[in-house]
């Protein structure tokens, strides 16, 4: 702290801003995929599309004065691999959400994972 006026260092403010604004979208995120209303689930994705550009804001100005060190470099191959993967399960997971709601498999039947085994289906992350 900043002895002579007891506020934070400009720093450590925007780094205060900046994670509740990523709290915020993540808040808004669940909101709105929860909502049953859609006048509601509208208000909170304008809600989150603007907490998503302060943040971008916060972000951009935080790097712009070396307040913030940006994530190291990623192989593009990387990227692409997890985005493949990613791709990938949310197709089976629609055509497991799909099936089920035309009822074409009973309720509890094993969803077919085309000879993958459990451990080749790994949450996406990076």
């Amino acid at each position: 702290m900043n002895q002579s006026t007891g506020a934070l260092p400009e720093r450590e403010m925007l780094l205060t801003i900046l994670c509740e604004l990523k709290r915020t979208s993540r808040e808004y995120t669940t909101a709105v995929t929860e909502s049953n209303c859609s006048a509601i689930r509208q208000t909170l994705t304008s809600l989150l599309n603007s907490t998503l550009e302060s943040q971008a804001k916060v972000y951009g100005y935080m790097k712009q004065h070396n307040m913030y060190n940006a994530s190291s470099p990623v192989l593009r191959q990387e990227v692409e691999k997890k985005f493949m993967q990613h791709q990938q399960a949310q197709q089976e997971q629609s055509q497991f959400v799909q099936s089920r709601l035309q009822g074409r498999q009973p309720y509890g039947a094993p969803f077919p994972n085309n000879g993958n085994t459990p451990s080749q289906h790994q949450a996406f992350m990076m």
